[in-house]
């Protein structure tokens, strides 16, 4: 294996199997299943203090009636239906009865019935009623098909999706600029404090003995961008996995399946180009942030030397909040092709469609161009940094760092 290949590796090992990369990557996962376990526990709650009970000694009716969610089977006689009112496990209990070919229903509860379930509880009655007057009135066959005929009602309706696709892409970038901002931070702080840690020592002059200071940081940066690769890899094939599961839980189905099509689109717009502006933008803050930690003497200082790095990543984020409503903005067409910034501001207009094929190849370019060039750069002057032990200031070690060969 080549030199630079054993750093990649060890600096791969040593990242993930951190305790801290073991957090990051499942706390997503563990907050989606809260999530979908708090929601569905509220919902049952409250579904079933909700519920009506049905009183009456007309099975049919009672069968047809139970169809609706909101319609509990387990409180037949009116003894069971008060005390399951009073316990509060049901918000009411309609009671039907039958006179002389007269249906009577009345409603005894704690609140009121909605509109849905009224109309609702009003059909079924109302169909059955029909069917006793049919009855009652001795009618011929034609006369009772005549008497049950049922006008014909069409809808043509052409819908605006203006709406949908706006909400859609709102929650696509908002997911996209918090998943970026949440690995930009982690990262940026993590290969500071490790480079910091490494800055003097004399391991570190024992390895530069044996190989060039910029394969190793070409090793470090590699082995960083492996472990980033791999926290997005473990969120594309667990993100699958719940895609896969979800409709078949009894927790996350209803959810699930009411939100399909919302949840399809704006996968599609997490993934493409908007991916590879993330990694790519990932990589350049962490090599941005393996220059801070190398202008630092003691491993302390490097939460101070980060701020610059910091700074971009604060005024990318929040610039995109602000001006993420409005992709066609002259400011967010040019920090489209800001590198560093570009990496928050292309994917709004990507996502937008406002982004031509050209702005994105060009834009995309650049952000590649200025990864490998700042990753060079910092390589060839990466000896003349890590060994200084003078603690002299951020600007002057670099100043130092770039005038030795």
């Amino acid at each position: 294996m080549s030199q630079i290949g054993v750093v990649i590796r060890e600096t791969y090992r040593r990242q993930v199997k951190a305790w801290s990369f073991l957090i990051l990557v499942i706390s997503p996962f563990v907050f989606i299943l809260i999530s979908f376990g708090v929601g569905y526990v509220s919902s049952n709650t409250g579904q079933n203090n909700n519920q009506v009970a049905v009183v009456t000694t007309d099975a049919s009716l009672r069968h047809e009636l139970q169809n609706s969610k909101t319609v509990t089977a387990k409180y037949g006689t009116t003894t069971r239906a008060k005390q399951a009112v009073k316990n509060d496990k049901i918000k009411g209990y309609l009671k039907i009865e039958q006179s002389k070919n007269k249906i009577a229903a009345v409603y005894h509860g704690t609140k009121h019935l909605t509109q849905n379930e009224k109309r609702s509880f009003l059909e079924v009655i109302g169909q059955k009623q029909q069917e006793i007057n049919v009855q009652s009135a001795d009618l011929s066959q034609a006369q009772a098909k005549a008497l049950g005929m049922q006008p014909q009602f069409e809808q043509v309706v052409k819908t605006d999706n203006n709406d949908n696709q706006e909400t859609i892409k709102t929650a696509s970038f908002m997911l996209l600029l918090f998943i970026m901002y949440f690995i930009l931070i982690t990262y940026t702080s993590a290969t500071a404090q490790e480079i910091a840690a490494e800055k003097g020592t004399k391991i570190m002059e024992m390895i530069f003995s044996s190989m060039t200071a910029q394969k190793y940081f070409y090793g470090k940066i590699g082995g960083i961008f492996c472990v980033i690769a791999t926290q997005i890899l473990i969120y594309i094939l667990g993100g699958s996995i719940l895609y896969s599961l979800a409709p078949r839980f009894e927790f996350s189905k209803q959810i699930f399946n009411d939100n399909k099509t919302f949840i399809d689109k704006i996968i599609a717009n997490l993934g493409s180009l908007n991916l590879i502006y993330v990694i790519a933008g990932v990589v350049l803050f962490t090599v941005l942030a393996a220059l801070c930690g190398a202008l630092v003497v003691r491993p302390e200082d490097a939460t101070k030397a980060t701020q610059p790095a910091l700074y971009i990543v604060m005024v990318g984020f929040f610039g995109a909040l602000m001006l993420g409503q409005n992709p066609t903005n002259i400011i967010v067409e040019v920090l489209s092709f800001v590198p560093f910034l570009s990496s928050f501001f292309m994917p709004i207009r990507i996502i937008d469609g406002s982004a031509g094929t050209v702005q994105v190849i060009i834009s995309l370019l650049i952000l590649l161009a200025s990864t490998f060039g700042l990753t060079f750069y910092v390589g060839k002057i990466y000896s003349g940094l890590i060994l200084q032990t003078d603690d002299i200031g951020l600007l002057k070690s670099f100043r130092r760092g770039i005038s030795i060969k």
